[in-house]
C-alpha cells in the first residue's frame, strides 16, 4: 500500500503476561497502572464449539483470546470478516512431538497432532467457530510477522474492501527447539482494520516501508516483552492506540527495513 492511504482501527485484542486483555494492557501503555509480569493460565476459547474445543492446541487458544478480545469490543459480525492470521513458527510443540513420534519404533503420530500440524489451524479452526467465509491468509516472516501481517491485512482492506481482523500469535516451543529459537513468553495481538472510519474507530494508520530502527519501549520490562515475542513487536503501535496521541513508530519488517506507522485518532 502507498504511503497515502490509510485503514481504520475498530479494535485491539491482546493475551500477554501482564497483559490479560486489551483494557488491562491499555491502562498499563497509558501509564496508569504499573507492568507486572503474571502467569497466563490456558485460555479457553468461548466461540469455538465443544468437539473442536477439545482437541484445539494451546497456540490456537491464544489465538482465539486475542481474536476475541478485539471482537468483543466491535460491533461488526465476525463472520462477514477477513483474517489473516500471522505467526513466525506456528506450532512447534507438535512439531517437536511429530518429529520425535518419527524416531520411535512404531512410529505412532498422534491423529490430532496431524490434524493440527498445518500451520493455518488457528484460520480453520476461527472458519469453523464464526462461519467465515472471507478470504483468509496465514502467513510467517519469523520475527517479522506482525509487519507482515498488518500491510496483508490492510491490503485486504484497501484492495479488496474487507473489513478485517489481523490476529499475530507465537508460544515459546520445547527443548531442543528453543536453544535455536528462543521466544520467551506466549502472546497474541490482534486488531480489526476497516476502510471507513466508524463510531468505534480508534485510529487511522498510515503505512510505508523504511530503513529505519525500530521503535523501542521507554519501560524496561515492556522493551523486554517487545523483544520475547514475535506479535509483541506491535507494542510501540498499541501503546499509541491505548494513549489515543497522534505519532508516528516503526515497526520490525526485516533485517535493514522496517514499516513506519503513522497513528492520527479521530478528528
Amino acid at each position: 500500500m502507498s504511503a497515502g492511504e490509510r485503514v481504520w482501527v475498530e479494535a485491539v485484542g491482546i493475551t500477554a503476561p501482564g497483559l490479560a486483555n486489551w483494557q488491562a494492557a491499555r491502562e498499563v501503555l497509558r501509564g496508569e497502572s504499573a507492568y507486572a509480569a503474571a502467569d497466563m493460565p490456558l485460555p479457553a476459547p468461548q466461540l469455538l464449539p465443544p468437539n473442536e474445543r477439545r482437541r484445539a492446541t494451546p497456540t490456537v487458544r491464544v489465538a482465539f483470546q486475542a481474536a476475541e478480545d478485539a471482537i468483543r469490543a466491535s460491533s461488526l459480525d465476525p463472520a462477514a470478516l477477513a483474517s489473516v492470521f500471522a505467526s513466525s513458527d506456528a506450532d512447534l510443540n507438535i512439531i517437536h512431538r511429530i518429529s520425535s513420534a518419527l524416531t520411535q519404533t512404531p512410529r505412532f503420530v498422534s491423529p490430532t497432532d496431524f490434524h493440527n500440524s498445518v500451520h493455518n489451524a488457528a484460520a480453520g479452526y476461527w472458519s469453523i467457530a464464526v462461519g467465515a467465509r472471507a478470504p483468509s491468509t496465514t502467513l510467517s516472516a519469523y520475527d517479522f510477522s506482525f509487519a507482515a501481517g498488518l500491510e496483508e491485512a490492510s491490503a485486504l482492506v484497501l484492495a479488496d474492501g474487507f473489513d478485517t481482523l489481523l490476529v499475530a500469535f507465537d508460544l515459546p516451543p520445547p527443548q531442543p527447539l528453543f536453544e535455536k529459537r528462543p521466544i520467551a513468553c506466549i502472546a497474541g495481538v490482534s486488531l480489526i482494520l476497516t476502510k471507513a472510519r466508524r463510531p468505534e474507530s480508534l485510529a487511522s494508520l498510515r503505512c510505508s516501508h523504511v530503513h529505519e530502527a525500530s521503535t523501542t519501549m521507554a519501560v524496561p520490562q515492556l522493551e523486554e516483552l517487545r523483544h520475547g515475542n514475535p506479535a509483541l513487536a506491535a507494542l510501540p503501535l498499541l501503546e499509541l492506540l491505548a494513549l489515543g496521541r497522534s505519532g508516528r513508530v516503526v515497526l520490525p519488517r526485516g533485517s535493514n527495513a522496517g514499516l513506519a506507522v503513522t497513528v492520527e485518532p479521530p478528528s
